[in-house]
C-alpha cells in the first residue's frame, strides 16, 4: 500500500543538509559522560569539528547542572514511579523498517514512546522539555540527514540515544569517534559484557523507563535496532514484555545501512571518517545481532515474539498490524484501525529506495547471511 520515500539517487552520499548549529545527540551528555568518552579517544578531534566540540562541551556543562535539579524536583515521583503496562519492543536491523513500524504503532493513543528531546536530554527532560523545545524549535531540521523521514523534538526516537547519553555501554559511541573506534560493534549483545558493565546498562535502561513513566503512564513502545541482540536480557528484565521483529531484504539493507553510518559519521562525528572499515563493521554487527537473536528467540513463546517482513508490511499495513496485535495479545486493534487507515491513505504516493547491486557485495551477503535469506524467503539478485 505504501512505502517510505526515497532519497535522491541510489545510495551514494546524498544527505540532507544538516547545518553546523543543528543539535547532535552528544549535546545530551553530562560532563561525567562526555569528557571520559573524549579522553578514551585521546582527544583526537578533527580541526573541522572543533566548533562542534565546543558546543557539545558547553551543552554538557548545562546537562550536568540541569540533571540534579530535575532529580530534586521529581525526587518523590522517581522514588516510587508509576506502574505502566509492560513495554513493547520494536526490533530489527538498521534500515529494516523499524522507524516506519514505530510511527505506525504510535497512531494508537494507548501507547507512548520517548521522543527526540527525551532521548536527547534523558537526565533532565522532565524539568526542561517544554521550555527548551519551545526556545530551540528553530534549530531542529525538518528531515533526518540520511533520508526523508520527518525530524522534530516531538518525533518518536530510539531509546538507544538516551542510553548512550546516560553513559551506558552502546555501539552508538562509535558515531562520535568513528576513526578510533573498533571495526566491530561494542555493547551490541550486552550479555557479552562484563558483569559490572551489564549491571550499568540495566540500571540506565531501568532509570530511563522510570523517568518516562513519570511523564506518561501508557504502555511504552521502544524502538532500537541494537535491542535485536538483547532480547534475552530485556525479556528477563521485563517478563511480560512483547517483541515485534521486522526484517527486510538483506540486499537492500546492507547498502542502506552503509549509507546510514556514513551519514551519521558525517553529521555526528568528531572525526572525519573515510569509511575504510565500514563494510567490516556492518557485516560484523549483522552477524553478532542475529547470532544473539537466534539464541534468544528459542526462549520466547509465540505470544511474546512476532515477526513480519517489511515488504509485507508496506503492502498491507492494516492487515499485518492487526495480525501482530492478535499474536502478541495487545489491546483491541479496532481502536486504532481508523487512524491507521487514514494514515495509510495519505502515504500511498511514497516509494522505496533503489540501489545498484555490487556483485562483490552480493556474493559476500549470500555467503554470510544465507540462513537469514532462506528463513525469511528472500532471493539473491541477479548481477
Amino acid at each position: 500500500m505504501f512505502q517510505q520515500p526515497p532519497p535522491a539517487g541510489t545510495g551514494e552520499k546524498q544527505y540532507h543538509a544538516y547545518p553546523w548549529w543543528s543539535p547532535r545527540f552528544w549535546h545530551g551528555m553530562p560532563l561525567g559522560v562526555w569528557l571520559p568518552l573524549v579522553t578514551e579517544h585521546r582527544w583526537r578531534i578533527a580541526p573541522s569539528r572543533w566548533g562542534l566540540m565546543a558546543t557539545v562541551s558547553g551543552a554538557a556543562a548545562f546537562n550536568s547542572l540541569a540533571e540534579p535539579l530535575a532529580e530534586a524536583r521529581f525526587r518523590r515521583l522517581l522514588r516510587d514511579p508509576p506502574a505502566t503496562p509492560p513495554p513493547l519492543f520494536i526490533i530489527g536491523h538498521w534500515r529494516s523498517g523499524t522507524t516506519l513500524l514505530h510511527e505506525l504503532a504510535m497512531l494508537d493513543d494507548r501507547f507512548c514512546c520517548p521522543n527526540t528531546y527525551q532521548c536527547f536530554a534523558p537526565g533532565h527532560f522532565l524539568l526542561t522539555e517544554s521550555v527548551v523545545t519551545s526556545a530551540l524549535s528553530w534549530i531542529m531540521p525538518s528531515k533526518r540527514p540520511m533520508d526523508d523521514v520527518a525530524a522534530g523534538w516531538d518525533r518518536p526516537q530510539e531509546d538507544e540515544f538516551a542510553l548512550v547519553n546516560m553513559g551506558a555501554p552502546s555501539p552508538y559511541r562509535r558515531m562520535a569517534f568513528p576513526v578510533t573506534s573498533p571495526d566491530r560493534p561494542e555493547a551490541l549483545d550486552v550479555s557479552l559484557l562484563p558483569p559490572a558493565e551489564l549491571a550499568r546498562w540495566k540500571a540506565a535502561m531501568k532509570k530511563f523507563l522510570e523517568r518516562l513513566a513519570v511523564h506518561d503512564q501508557r504502555r511504552p513502545v521502544l524502538k532500537s535496532p541494537p535491542h535485536t541482540a538483547r532480547m534475552g536480557v530485556l525479556a528477563e528484565m521485563f517478563p511480560e514484555a512483547r517483541f515485534l521483529h521486522v526484517v527486510r531484504d538483506p540486499f537492500v539493507v546492507f547498502p542502506s545501512t552503509l549509507r546510514l553510518w556514513r551519514s551519521l559519521h558525517d553529521v555526528q562525528g568528531m572525526q572525519v571518517d573515510r569509511g575504510e572499515t565500514l563494510e567490516r563493521y556492518v557485516f560484523s554487527a549483522f552477524d553478532e545481532m542475529y547470532a544473539a537473536f537466534d539464541r534468544d528467540r528459542q526462549t520466547l513463546g509465540p505470544d511474546r515474539l512476532h515477526e513480519l517482513r517489511y515488504e509485507d508490511l508496506v503492502a498491507d499495513p492494516v492487515g499485518k498490524l492487526a495480525e501482530a496485535y492478535d499474536r502478541l495479545g495487545l489491546d483491541d486493534f479496532g481502536h486504532m484501525r481508523p487512524a491507521l487507515e487514514a494514515h495509510c491513505e495519505s502515504m500511498k504516493r511514497y516509494r522505496t529506495n533503489t540501489y545498484r547491486h555490487d556483485p562483490r557485495i552480493v556474493e559476500e551477503i549470500t555467503s554470510r547471511w544465507r540462513p537469514f535469506i532462506d528463513r525469511y524467503g528472500y532471493t539473491v539478485p541477479a548481477v
